[in-house]
């Protein structure tokens, strides 16, 4: 069976690599020039670290870990609220695993590199399926016919507007920035946190000379020049804010977007499916968007391997609850990551001061972790 996967991030590679390991032929088309490598740090979680094990990547992935030690809070004149262990911040549990998403995405693409096809510069612009196969056209004038195609693309997939129509990600009514800036407060696998009315930002850096700089704010969305749109709307934050707004000049890789889910009736239309974010985007306020494309990989090659003629329903049937109990994380989380009053900054604020001195607060942190982990194993691998 030849198989378009469209999109050579998480999802889409790790797509390729499962119907490769299965016997099929994919091949990866990616708009990009070549493979992105950017982006922010990302958890894998409860049933995704079941799959990178099967993948023989666990070790690598330990190995290339964060490994961020503590998460500091700051008020807005830069004097410390709170010390936190980094993964008692990230709620993590026991096993689950943080990494860059650039080195994930390397780590995969360098799992079937040498072994299938991968197109670079292009897209599909129009496709045509019958109940055979499908035939696409490339934006680069190229025609070629698969057996499936899969799309791959994230949670502005080109690929499910083309062939499912027009379907808007549903605003979780905030928006995230983020990009590059240098490393100007030392930070060596360390978080340093600002909370405002509406408004956090979160730097953080794995060591060396570069940090990330993490914007969430609620608000509309606008059509305003990106940079001009972050600015003003974190307009009057203290602590570094000003400073980290000047490096957002030139940051090459700059990125905002809205905060969103993807939410369909069908993630598959004949011999087109739809995987990861293109499919059941969870937003970055849940955390566990890229468990969902590890597991949603593992699960849609294995079905349609299994059965090409009914795999496509049996996939969905096999992953609707978990998607929806990991999408319903964002709401919660949200509210705790962006604060939406002074009054609740205050709270929240006094609460972060004394909770390192009580008594089992390990304990009361870890409620969280353990909430998030009951979502990310709400489903058991099927053995292909």
């Amino acid at each position: 069976m030849k198989v378009l996967i469209c999109g050579a991030g998480i999802a889409g590679l790790a797509t390729a690599y499962w119907l490769h390991r299965h016997g099929w032929e994919p091949t990866v088309v990616e708009r990009a020039p070549s493979l992105r490598d950017g982006g922010y740090k990302v958890d894998i979680r409860g049933t995704a670290v079941d799959v990178v094990e099967r993948m023989g990547l666990r070790d690598a992935i330990r190995d290339r870990a964060t490994a961020m030690r503590t998460a500091t809070q700051y008020d807005e004149r830069g004097r410390v609220v709170a010390v936190l262990d980094a993964e008692l911040f990230g709620g993590r549990h026991s096993g689950d695993l943080e990494i860059m998403r650039g080195d994930l995405t390397q780590l995969l693409y360098e799992q079937t590199r040498h072994r299938l096809e991968h197109v670079f510069g292009t897209h599909v612009v129009a496709a045509e399926r019958d109940e055979a196969q499908v035939r696409v056209a490339f934006a680069s004038g190229e025609e070629r016919a698969f057996d499936f195609v899969v799309g791959a693309d994230g949670v502005h997939s080109s690929t499910r507007r083309l062939c499912f129509g027009d379907t808007v990600p549903h605003s979780l009514g905030h928006h995230i920035a983020i990009y590059t800036v240098p490393n100007h407060l030392g930070l060596d696998r360390q978080e340093a946190v600002h909370l405002a009315p509406g408004r956090t930002v979160n730097v953080y850096s794995t060591g060396g000379p570069s940090a990330k700089a993490l914007f969430l704010f609620a608000g509309p969305e606008s059509d305003a020049d990106p940079r001009t749109f972050l600015a003003d709307s974190v307009a009057g934050m203290g602590w570094e804010v000003p400073r980290l707004l000047e490096y957002a000049a030139d940051a090459p890789d700059f990125y905002l977007d809205t905060l969103a889910q993807v939410r369909l009736d069908s993630w598959s239309k004949g011999r087109i499916a739809l995987v990861g974010d293109a499919a059941f985007c969870p937003s970055p306020a849940s955390g566990q968007g890229t468990s969902l494309a590890l597991v949603g990989a593992y699960a849609l090659a294995g079905e349609l391997s299994a059965d090409p003629a009914g795999g496509l329903a049996a996939y969905e049937t096999q992953l609707r609850d978990f998607v929806a109990k990991n999408q319903a994380l964002a709401a919660g989380n949200l509210r705790g990551m962006v604060v939406g009053s002074a009054f609740g900054v205050w709270a929240q604020t006094r609460m972060m001061k004394v909770l390192p001195h009580l008594p089992g607060h390990r304990a009361i942190i870890g409620r969280v972790a353990d909430t998030i982990h009951e979502a990310a194993t709400a489903v058991t691998l099927r053995d292909y």
